[in-house]
């Protein structure tokens, strides 16, 4: 099959890190824009960005865009797709999405009237009026902003943040994508120790363990496009799964998670173990106001409770200055913290070196980067990735 532009969603702010993923991959990106980076690729490219991604929301195919502004409109361009160089005669596919400063407002009628442009385009094809849809799922998703409207079919299924390695979580879990993305930003070098110390259910010692060892994060899931028709007959998911499975490598990480509480501290152990990187992450019950370490380099990226999502605005702001008094003491450390409470600098009694927006949820927050001299290089040779 010849390339086809793929897209992949992304939380806000996260746009830079998912073009690099891509671009690693060896795809060539042909738009960015807010939410969302377009690239050019074939079957294989679908299958390996699904694998491989840790950034990104979802792998979609784009079948069409254009431009609406009347239902006759959407419905017309619609049923002009070639809708049968994805659908069989028995394949389902429902339709969802979301409509945002358009004159198309409503989402239900959106979604109706896109379902039967496809039923109608498909009936023309293959000389049929009723689909019975008992076949593969082709999960058909639209968006239409700002009278822009673009179809495209989901290969993913559950989001890719559902890595698997996740079966119990805390109260507010961190999303593993914006953990990945705060590994990235962090440019931890892992000869050098890593410390979450309010790990919850482990997401970010977990990802950064994952990173290091080269661990596909999509590797041992499934997705939705395995059973797609296109597939049939040819071996690109075994051949990338084992792609994925041979670049795998093992170096010694030092990953001290820890939190005040002993549950936690016990999801976040099996959690790890679930994800193959139990000998890789020390667990540790400790308040944060006692976190020390004997070693002189290392750091730290943690998700505190912001006073919106868990407890009050007073106790949140106690232990801001807790961890500000702790992290002091760690001189030689770099920190990142994600918080989306406005006044944590103050509480923390120090002003960030650098700060990078991004949305958690609907939630508008901030990456605090606090840098540190830079540690000496160790003489210790990474296997390569690729």
């Amino acid at each position: 099959m010849d390339k086809f532009e793929i897209i992949v969603p992304t939380i806000f702010g996260l746009e830079a890190f998912v073009s690099r993923e891509i671009r690693n991959l060896g795809y060539e990106i042909t738009h960015v824009e807010d939410g969302r980076v377009t690239f050019l690729g074939d079957l294989e490219a679908v299958t390996r960005a699904n694998i491989w991604i840790r950034c990104g929301e979802r792998v979609l195919i784009k079948t069409a865009e254009f431009e609406a502004l009347t239902f006759d409109e959407l419905f017309e361009k619609t049923k002009a797709v070639n809708w049968s160089d994805w659908l069989g005669e028995k394949c389902a596919f429902p339709v969802t999405g979301f409509c945002l400063k358009s004159q198309l407002a409503s989402m239900r009628d959106c979604q109706a009237i896109i379902k039967k442009a496809i039923v109608d385009s498909l009936s023309l094809k293959y000389s049929i009026a009723y689909f019975e849809e008992t076949g593969p799922v082709y999960q058909i998703r639209f968006s239409i902003m700002k009278d822009r409207v673009t179809l495209m079919i989901d290969t993913s299924g559950e989001g890719l943040h559902k890595r698997g390695y996740r079966a119990i979580s805390n109260a507010a879990p961190l999303k593993e994508t914006i953990a990945a993305s705060m590994v990235f930003l962090s440019h931890w070098k892992y000869e050098y120790p890593l410390a979450d110390p309010m790990c919850g259910s482990g997401t970010i010692p977990i990802e950064a363990a994952m990173i290091k060892r080269n661990i596909a994060p999509g590797s041992t899931r499934k997705f939705m496009s395995e059973d797609f028709l296109q597939y049939c007959g040819t071996p690109i998911w075994k051949r990338c799964r084992q792609e994925a499975e041979d670049l795998k490598r093992d170096v010694p990480l030092e990953i001290i998670a820890s939190d005040i509480d002993a549950n936690t501290i016990e999801i976040a152990k099996q959690n790890a173990v679930i994800a193959g990187v139990g000998n890789a992450v020390i667990p540790k019950v400790c308040d944060v106001k006692d976190f020390s370490s004997d070693l002189e380099y290392g750091t730290i990226i943690c998700n505190p409770p912001y006073g919106e999502r868990l407890g009050d605005e007073k106790i949140v702001r106690e232990l801001y200055a807790q961890m500000g008094a702790s992290f002091k003491k760690l001189d030689k450390w770099s920190y990142y913290i994600l918080t989306s409470n406005e006044d944590f600098e103050s509480c923390f009694k120090k002003k960030a070196d650098k700060k990078r927006k991004l949305y958690n949820g609907m939630i508008k927050c901030n990456i605090y980067q606090y840098f540190a001299k830079r540690p000496p290089k160790i003489n210790n040779t990474l296997p390569s990735k690729r």
